[in-house]
Order: C-alpha cells, then sequence, then structure tokens
C-alpha cells in the first residue's frame, strides 16, 4: 500500500531526528531528537501517532520522544538497553534546561509515561503491527542500536544511525535487501582515517604526554565514546579516571552483556578505570595520569572543572575524540585555543590534538552498504551532503533527498 512520509527534522541537516508514516488510518514516528544547541533547537510539531520507533539513545534521535509519548500515549518500540539510556538522557535534558534557564520541553510525568510504554525489542524480533511485520535489526554505533526492517507489500528499511565496521564496543549493520531504504549520510563526501590507525595515534600520545610528566585529559560523549576509550586504554597501565554521566551508562551497559561485542574487555576496563563518585574526589582524579570525562563538546559537564585546572601547562594535553558541532567550546577549542567557562574566555596552553573514532558510516561506507541492501528507492536523511552520496548512486538507484516537511509516497 503507498504510505505518506515527511521528515520533521534531520532531512538536510544533523540533529533533530523525526520522520513520521502515515496511511491506513495509522501513523507513526521515526525517532523524535533534539539538537543539543544553546538553545536547543527541536523538530517540527507532529500530528497524533499511534506508535514511536527509536532506533538509539544520543539525544538527536531520542531527546524529544516524551512530548509525543505524554502527549499521545503512544507506543515505544526500542531495544530495552536504549530505553534505560534513553530515560537517562531525557531526565538530562530536563536538568541542563532549568540550569540554563531554558523552558523544559516536557515534563517529568511525560517521561514516566514513555518508559511506561517501552515494547522491548532485540535484534531478530519480528512483530505484527497495523498489517505489517517489523523486524528488528543491528545499527552497531552504539550498543542496542537498530534498524527497523517494515515488510508489507514490499520491504522498507530505516537505518537510524549506523556503522559497518566493527569497533571495541560493538559489531557492525548488515545490509537487508529491500525495496526503500532510508540511510544516514552524516559523513557524506567525507573518509574516516581506518580505526587502527587513529587508535595507534591515541596511544602513542598518550604514552608521549605522560612521559613528559603531563596529564591527559579526554572530554567524550557519555553514551558510546567513553566506553569505546575506556576499551582502548584498559591494559595501558595508567592512573586512570572516569568522571559524569559516562560512568551510568556503563553501569547500565552491564546489565545488557549481549549488546557488546566483548563483554568480558568490557567488564576490565570499568575495574581498571576509577569512578569520581563525588565532588571532592576530584582532586584526587585531577591528579591522575588519564581522565576520560564528560561532555564530549566541552559545553558543560565536569570536563571544564578538570580544563580550568590543567589549561596553563603546556605539558599537559586534550585529546578530542568525537564530533565537534559549530559555536561549541570543542570547535573553539580546536580553531582557536579558547573555550569559555562560567562567561570567561580562558587560553588553553596545552597541547590539542583530535582524533577520528566516529561511530557512523563514512562516505565509501555508505555507499557499499546502500550497493549491498540493493534497493530501488534510497531515502538519504542526517546529512548536510546528500547531493555527494546522491551523485555516487544515481542511475542505479532512485535516490530521494526530501526536504524539511516535504510529504513524499512510497509503496510500502
Amino acid at each position: 500500500m503507498d504510505m505518506r512520509f515527511r521528515f520533521l527534522g534531520g532531512a538536510d541537516s544533523i540533529g533533530r531526528m523525526g520522520m513520521i508514516m502515515e496511511g491506513n488510518g495509522k501513523a507513526s514516528l521515526f525517532e523524535y531528537g533534539m539538537s543539543p544547541t544553546k538553545p536547543p533547537e527541536y523538530p517540527l510539531d507532529t500530528p497524533r501517532v499511534d506508535h514511536v520507533f527509536l532506533t538509539h539513545s544520543h539525544l538527536d534521535h531520542c531527546g524529544m520522544v516524551p512530548r509525543i509519548c505524554g502527549r499521545d500515549d503512544a507506543e515505544l518500540f526500542t531495544t530495552p538497553l536504549t530505553a534505560e539510556i534513553s530515560e537517562i538522557m531525557m531526565n538530562d535534558s530536563l536538568k541542563i534546561a532549568k540550569a540554563e534557564n531554558y523552558p523544559p520541553p516536557y515534563t517529568k510525568g511525560d517521561i514516566d509515561r514513555t518508559m511506561r510504554n517501552v515494547v522491548p525489542l532485540t535484534f531478530g524480533d519480528t512483530i505484527e503491527l497495523d498489517g505489517f511485520d517489523v523486524t528488528v535489526h543491528s545499527a552497531g554505533h552504539v550498543p542496542g542500536a537498530a534498524m527497523f526492517e517494515i515488510i508489507g507489500n514490499t520491504s522498507t528499511v530505516y537505518t537510524g544511525d549506523i556503522h559497518t565496521i566493527s569497533t571495541r564496543l560493538v559489531g557492525p549493520a548488515r545490509p537487508v535487501d529491500c525495496e526503500n531504504l532510508f540511510i544516514e549520510g552524516t559523513y557524506g563526501g567525507r573518509l574516516h582515517t581506518p580505526r587502527k590507525e587513529s587508535e595507534n595515534a591515541f596511544l602513542r600520545k598518550v604514552a608521549e604526554v605522560t612521559d613528559r610528566g603531563g596529564k591527559v585529559l579526554v572530554p567524550c560523549f557519555a553514551n558510546g565514546r567513553t566506553q569505546e576509550i575506556m576499551l582502548l586504554l584498559r591494559n595501558e597501565g595508567y592512573d586512570m579516571w572516569v568522571d559524569g554521566m559516562g560512568k551510568s551508562v556503563t553501569r547500565t551497559y552491564m546489565d545488557y552483556p549481549e549488546y557488546i561485542l566483548d563483554f568480558k574487555k568490557l567488564k576490565g576496563a570499568k575495574r581498571v578505570f576509577k569512578e569520581v563518585r563525588n565532588p571532592a574526589m576530584r582532586s584526587q582524579s585531577g591528579k591522575g595520569e588519564v581522565i576520560v570525562t564528560t561532555g564530549g563538546m566541552l559545553d558543560g559537564g565536569p570536563v571544564l572543572g578538570y580544563l580550568r585546572d590543567m589549561h596553563n601547562n603546556p605539558n599537559n594535553a586534550v585529546l578530542l575524540v568525537g564530533y565537534q558541532a559549530e559555536d561549541t567550546n570543542g570547535r573553539m577549542l580546536m580553531e582557536n585555543r579558547c573555550v569559555m567557562v562560567d562567561g570567561e574566555p580562558l587560553k588553553v596552553q596545552c597541547e590539542v590534538v583530535k582524533y577520528d573514532f566516529s561511530a557512523h558510516a563514512d562516505h565509501q561506507q555508505i555507499i557499499d552498504f546502500v550497493r549491498q541492501c540493493d534497493p530501488k528507492n534510497v531515502i538519504i536523511m542526517h546529512s548536510e551532503t546528500r547531493e555527494l552520496i546522491k551523485a555516487d548512486l544515481e542511475g542505479d538507484y532512485n535516490v530521494m533527498l526530501p526536504g524539511l516537511n516535504e510529504e513524499f509516497r512510497l509503496s510500502v
């Protein structure tokens, strides 16, 4: 049957992802996130929906789900790990809104209703819903991340964010034969440094900094990147500390070993890293050799306190291991060796180095994944450079680049 689709966010941009599918008297929402800018950016409003599909627990995909599940009492289909980590992210969003004096986008009651409405699914599960079969596949990316395959008259796959290589934390997404493929294009036009090369360069720099008597500060996203870096460093023998929200995310991962590529190694990494459990412990962690802490873009979290203590010693180093968006402290640090702390500029004297540890497929990996799925229609989303991907696929596939709020139809 023909279904109507509209992107409410994240079509030709990265962040605030949301897409609605309507037809047969039903409406399903695929993700509903926010961009954690200052102030946050939200997707367009959505009509009443019956179901929400959530691929994973990053804020730009899950951050606004409580507004819909709270309003519409909609079922939320996702993996149990994604649900638990998303709850941490949602509650943190309310705390940030209060601290930054933004209007809260939803209430604690909306989050509670969202969690009551979770229908937990895991990889390989298939359910019947509104005349379709829906099958869940691993997306790689972060633990618990899913792709949704909708099987009716044809097969439609919605990837969310994907990675097609094994990292230390999760295995790769596998291609799924389909007629319609909705795929992210975050890294359209860009290629990643080979992962082993990035890892080795990072480890060499940590050794160099500690050998000269400096400390290493690694600002990390709490969900995925913190644990990836912990796994990389677990056998290196440094005095290592972990701080911020990454601690609670790691503890949640411990309850779901089935979503971790090598659970034994992650358990070992957690044991090696000392956790900062209260503010008083930061005087001890600040004397350590390696500190892994949120926030990943240096706009909040414990990282700013550590940076304030370390910034004027050129023997120290800040090793950036994640994407640094425009107008963030992380981008300012890369470009100007300066950050804003408590409204004041802080000139950073220590070394700053950026490494590629992306959890997204790069341009060539996206192209290869599309060709292995071999769809008729390719819909590229979550990308500012979709045209570059389209150029490499045109002629073999019907490549669609829908605009924000632009309705289009597909046979599903």
